[in-house]
């Protein structure tokens, strides 16, 4: 496996040299930067975000955005291929980032949104109630994962009806394995049954369906997300986060690390382009944001463009912090002829 890996990544590599980054145009033309495209919605909305300020502020050329996997990106940022990527999930891909900046290729410019959360979520009616859809709070002292087993009849498991379910993430997922360890730990299998969902879009279906009927749900689930966006959900509390207990492949038992979520560049564009490292490196969101764009995605079946519009028109505040002045009236103009 390990020799074919290279072997893509190297073909990967140099199709990326081929296509892309820092390609010059004419001689009063800047250069034409190249943007780190993976498959999930959240990056390709900041990267059309920060394009959009690039080219109607800053006045570059339309960024290419480069699709792939976050490996071989990660190799294209280290040879100069990619220049900007806007989502590494650090603690999936720690060796080949820290490879990739201890080695001065590429620049860490810390956080684009406050540390990603994942625990074990309720819709925050089953606590609160919503007098608005007429649904009382079931259980309103539910706070911790401590608290579970003395509601087990609400989360009622049909294929187990003498067990509450607890909806865990796919089959395959490093966590789904740490989760069933966590269960054990808490000895919620003497009251809960963990059930296995065949995918993320299943998981996902199960805590909407439940929402939308006004029922119990209890699971696994992590943000920014569009679920989180549209519903109000409520992370259960776990004892505090511990590293030696949550190494330990037989406890688990405390609060999930929260995912640090970096922003790079490489590094020659502090050179030949200050002025955008600068932007990158002010550039920061929140948890809010990212959910309420993705939502919105969701809601209004928007493409990514859709969405950084969305996201520029709604948040000035925000991203007028990262820029000069005189940058964001150009931003400003150019979005009040975007319908």
């Amino acid at each position: 496996m390990k020799p074919l890996l290279i072997m893509v990544l190297l073909v990967f590599s140099f199709s990326l040299i081929g296509c892309g980054g820092n390609q010059s145009g004419t001689s009063d033309q800047k250069d034409t930067l190249v943007m780190a495209d993976v498959s999930w919605d959240s990056v390709k909305v900041h990267n059309r975000i920060v394009g959009f300020i690039l080219e109607h502020g800053y006045e570059y050329p339309e960024p290419k955005y480069v699709f792939g996997e976050t490996l071989p990106l990660l190799q294209g940022m280290s040879t100069g291929s990619v220049d900007i990527t806007m989502e590494v999930w650090k603690d999936n891909y720690e060796d080949p980032w820290n490879e990739a900046v201890n080695s001065g290729a590429v620049l860490d410019l810390g956080s684009n949104y406050p540390d990603s959360p994942q625990g074990w979520y309720v819709p925050t009616y089953m606590i609160k109630g919503d007098p608005e859809r007429g649904i009382e709070p079931v259980a309103p002292d539910l706070k911790s994962v401590s608290d579970l087993p003395r509601y087990w009849a609400h989360f009622k498991d049909a294929e187990v009806p003498t067990k509450g379910r607890f909806h865990n993430s796919p089959p395959g997922w490093g966590v789904t394995e740490i989760n069933e360890t966590k269960f054990k730990t808490y000895r919620l299998d003497e009251t809960f049954n963990c059930f296995s969902t065949g995918s993320d879009t299943a998981l996902a279906a199960s805590m909407v369906a439940a929402y939308e009927k006004g029922e119990p749900w209890v699971g696994y689930y992590w943000e920014p997300t569009w679920i989180m966006g549209l519903m109000d959900m409520t992370m259960l509390e776990e004892p505090a986060y511990d590293p030696a207990v949550y190494e330990d492949p037989n406890n688990r038992g405390c609060a999930f690390p929260a995912a640090k979520v970096l922003k790079g560049v490489h590094s020659s564009l502090e050179t030949t382009a200050p002025e955008v490292v600068e932007l990158i490196a002010n550039y920061e969101t929140t948890l809010a944001e990212n959910n309420d764009f993705l939502a919105y995605m969701s809601e209004n079946n928007a493409e990514a463009e859709e969405a950084a519009i969305y996201f520029l028109k709604k948040y000035p505040d925000t991203w007028k912090s990262w820029i000069p002045e005189d940058i964001a009236q150009k931003v400003a103009q150019a979005l009040e002829e975007v319908n």
